[in-house]
């Protein structure tokens, strides 16, 4: 988990249609509604429609959602 604080915690959101989030330690659970991210500094909670994931980056903590978020 220290290591995880050294990554910036960046949300990313391009015009509704991208998400991207630095410093996901892990991926709760997703589905085509909703997608739950925990990082280090609390869980955060995407809704949306026809979500999907598109990009897992273990190693730099990060994560590309598409859909109508």
């Amino acid at each position: 988990m220290a290591e995880q604080n050294c990554i910036p915690h960046r949300l990313s959101l391009n015009e509704r249609k991208e998400l991207t989030v630095t410093a996901v330690a892990e991926v709760v659970s997703f589905d085509e509604e909703t997608v739950v991210l925990r990082t280090n500094l609390g869980t955060l909670f995407v809704q949306g429609r026809e979500l999907q994931l598109k990009e897992l980056s273990p190693e730099g903590g990060q994560v590309r959602v598409t859909g109508s978020i």
